[in-house]
């Protein structure tokens, strides 16, 4: 619509006015009275100013447009009544605030605020107080126009700070449902309850359910939960990857996506723990299989201590001893199976040569010596377990491992074998 059709339809609805029913009253009433009678015509033309200016209101679906349409004549129509029963003070209060909020946004769904965001409708709230400015002169005549101008002014700037309380006090209970439902997601996944509802859950918080996800675990920092969790989500954006926070106890708990490499991926949020051990899980393919990485996580996290020099961050299966013997029946088979099996599997003297390396206080010539073979065979035999297993027999803690995982493999075979 362009300008001289918003003009001619305003001339039309105040030329159309019965003179009689406002004669004799006061000039404030007056006023109040023909901007009620135009509240039609000023809607109807801030929408088509809107529809013509603003793309993101073409876009808008047509019930939302409709919404819109409903703010726009509430906030023409609630100017009115401000207008009339406003005081000549023109003292403002914080009740008043509210009443404004209340009357334009009232009508409004609450989801609305989840499609027009705050610059929208700050543009849709100086649009109509533009076109309501522009027709007053023509609406009022000279005599009544000067006033309301002035008071349109502090109107608009009321609603200004009405548009803004109600955008914060939307994203605030978005910001709290959003905290609930993040550590209602990663409970789950603590407790082992992967189902369809986590997925959609973690879904709208944002999650984008692509790669390997990596539990992590550490004591929780201090200070406020909302600034931790906003300052690990920013480490983790920057890594390339999605972060699901939740402090349980003492304790800060951080689901990983679209992780590549487990280790760089806890590396880039660990500084926002406190002090001590940052443990992660092995990664797992998507998040209904993380309780594995989270049950891995949590148990290696309970005896790090027992590894002082531990790196920060460390994985969960470089503390796999310490989980065995503290009772970790995971650790255990994984032991068994990953260093004890392969060196029974593949040849008797691997497991032999091992036993007498670690004898003889990891001396190649003692333990060469004790098997009656050359000191070049003990090395052999020593990079063909390092090669079935990753273990390296010359490292003291790896050596450790060895030593464990022969214990375990021979308790769970029930024989010295």
């Amino acid at each position: 619509m362009d300008g001289s059709l918003v003009w001619t339809s305003l001339s039309g609805v105040s030329r159309s006015m019965p003179p009689g029913p406002i004669e004799g009253r006061s000039p404030r009433d007056r006023a109040a009275e023909l901007l009620l009678r135009a509240v039609g015509s000023l809607s109807t033309a801030a929408m088509a100013r809107m529809d013509e200016e603003k793309a993101w209101f073409r876009d808008l679906s047509a019930e939302n447009r409709s919404w819109v349409g409903t703010i726009v004549q509430a906030g023409v129509s609630g100017f009115s009544d401000w207008f009339r029963g406003h005081p000549d003070s023109w003292t403002l209060s914080t009740e008043t605030d509210t009443a404004i909020a209340a009357d334009v946004f009232g009508a409004a769904p609450r989801a609305l605020t989840g499609v027009i965001n705050l610059q929208q409708t700050v543009e849709l709230v100086r649009l109509t107080i533009d076109v309501a400015e522009e027709n007053i002169d023509r609406i009022l005549g000279p005599e009544l126009a000067p006033m309301v101008h002035e008071a349109l002014l502090r109107y608009g700037r009321e609603l200004a700070f009405a548009t803004a309380e109600v955008h914060a006090r939307a994203a605030e209970a978005r910001g709290a449902w959003d905290a609930r439902l993040e550590a209602l997601v990663v409970d789950s996944v603590l407790r082992s309850e992967p189902d369809e509802s986590v997925l959609s859950r973690a879904s709208a918080l944002g999650w984008a359910g692509h790669g390997d996800v990596v539990v992590v675990l550490g004591r929780a920092a201090a200070g406020p939960q909302v600034t931790v969790f906003d300052d690990v989500r920013r480490s983790a954006r920057a890594a390339g990857t999605d972060a699901l926070c939740a402090v349980q106890g003492d304790r800060m708990v951080v689901v990983l996506g679209g992780v590549d490499r487990p280790e760089a991926a806890a590396r880039s949020i660990s500084r926002h723990f406190a002090e001590g051990p940052v443990v992660h899980g092995p990664a797992t393919p998507d998040l209904s299989s993380a309780h594995r990485s989270a049950g891995a996580a949590a148990s290696a996290f309970r005896v790090a201590h027992a590894w002082p020099d531990a790196p920060r961050p460390v994985s969960a299966d470089d503390l796999l001893t310490e989980r065995a013997l503290a009772g970790d029946e995971d650790a255990r088979s994984q032991l068994v199976e990953a260093v004890f099996a392969p060196l029974r599997d593949a040849r008797g003297t691997l497991i032999e040569t091992l036993d007498s390396y670690f004898a003889h206080g990891g001396s190649v010539e003692g333990t060469a010596r004790a098997l009656f073979v050359h000191p070049n065979t003990v090395r052999y035999r020593l990079r063909q377990a390092a090669g079935l297993t990753g273990l390296t027999a010359t490292n003291s803690r790896q050596a450790h491992t060895y030593a464990v995982a022969l214990v375990l493999g021979r308790l769970a075979s029930g024989t010295g074998d």
